[in-house]
């Protein structure tokens, strides 16, 4: 395999061929086999949300620092994912993707990318292949062993992140449990646990946690139209970064990364959405210059460093 040139004819809007695009999932998932569900990461690192395939919004994201949801809704899917996969092969202990809720063979024969696959290779292989790579994705990863990151939220099975561990992660998202819950569960200003308006998952509170020893959850999963958004849990903070700028070409809403210096300072960075341009397949942002703050400044004036600043719900 060619990494190399894939990459760049990726990046030039060209797509693999069937057979190269199934040598590279099976490649991939060799690497992602091995990984535990809780991959530990070590900082620097950047950390980013849904990205729902708004490719060219993405290109522009690795220029300032960035990886949520990959696919659906947006118009190049495939090519977003081929693209990390490409990236992760060819830098397997520099990017760690986490698996998302829509990363589901489900959800994508209803949001999209089922049907880009048949569009653009004129069968479902290419579709099959990758969401085969989606059962071996991991569920989260743990940054200097203080940071949790996580596509949608907490789970009342999940007391420890040992829990995490022994998950049996390499099939289709199930529809309860713990797995499940990880993808689809969202905050909400209650006190301990409701049911999620969803269908899967839950709504989880202020009061509680059993996510023990952990400065932060970083987690995407819902539009945040100012791009980022932060929580009090009592004993860590929960912080919400949301990705795709102008969400589905039409929300008009901020995105944010988190970029996490070798300190455990993080720098956020806001991506201001530009006025709809359907002509160009131009990025649909442009980048604010960053702020700086502790993963443990609940203790040192937080909020008041997010004050000063100038993540669709799905379903």
């Amino acid at each position: 395999m060619d990494l190399d040139l894939w990459i760049s004819n990726v990046k030039d809007g060209q797509h693999l061929s069937e057979d190269d695009l199934q040598l590279l999932c099976e490649y991939v998932k060799d690497i992602l086999i091995e990984e535990s569900n809780v991959q530990p990461v070590n900082s620097p690192v950047t950390v980013c949300g849904d990205i729902h395939g708004q490719f060219h919004d993405l290109m522009k994201l690795f220029q300032t620092g960035g990886h949520g949801d990959y696919v659906d809704r947006g118009y190049n899917s495939l090519e977003v994912f081929t693209i990390l996969l490409l990236l992760k092969a060819r830098y397997p202990a520099n990017i760690t993707l986490l698996r998302g809720n829509h990363e589901s063979r489900q959800l994508t024969q209803v949001y999209g990318f089922y049907d880009e696959c048949q569009r653009k290779y004129g069968n479902a292989n290419a579709w099959r292949y990758c969401t085969d790579v989606f059962d071996y994705l991991t569920l989260s990863a743990i940054i200097d062993g203080t940071v949790l990151c996580v596509h949608g939220g907490l789970s009342p099975d999940v007391r420890t992140v040992d829990q995490i561990r022994v998950i049996d992660r390499n099939c289709e998202i199930p529809h309860e449990g713990p797995f499940c819950d990880l993808m689809w569960s969202d905050p909400e200003d209650i006190e301990t646990w409701a049911v999620s308006p969803r269908g899967a998952g839950w709504l989880f509170g202020s009061r509680y946690n059993h996510i023990n020893k952990l400065d932060l959850v970083c987690r995407a999963h819902q539009l945040v139209q100012e791009g980022l958004k932060y929580i009090s849990i009592i004993v860590f903070w929960l912080m919400q970064v949301w990705s795709a700028p102008n969400y589905c070409y039409r929300c008009g809403n901020v995105a944010s990364i988190l970029s996490f210096n070798e300190n455990m300072v993080i720098y956020i960075y806001y991506i201001c959405p530009k006025r709809p341009i359907f002509s160009q397949p131009s990025p649909d942002f442009w980048v604010v210059p960053a702020a700086s703050l502790s993963p443990r400044c609940p203790k040192l004036g937080y909020s008041t460093c997010l004050a000063s600043l100038c993540n669709i719900a799905e379903p």
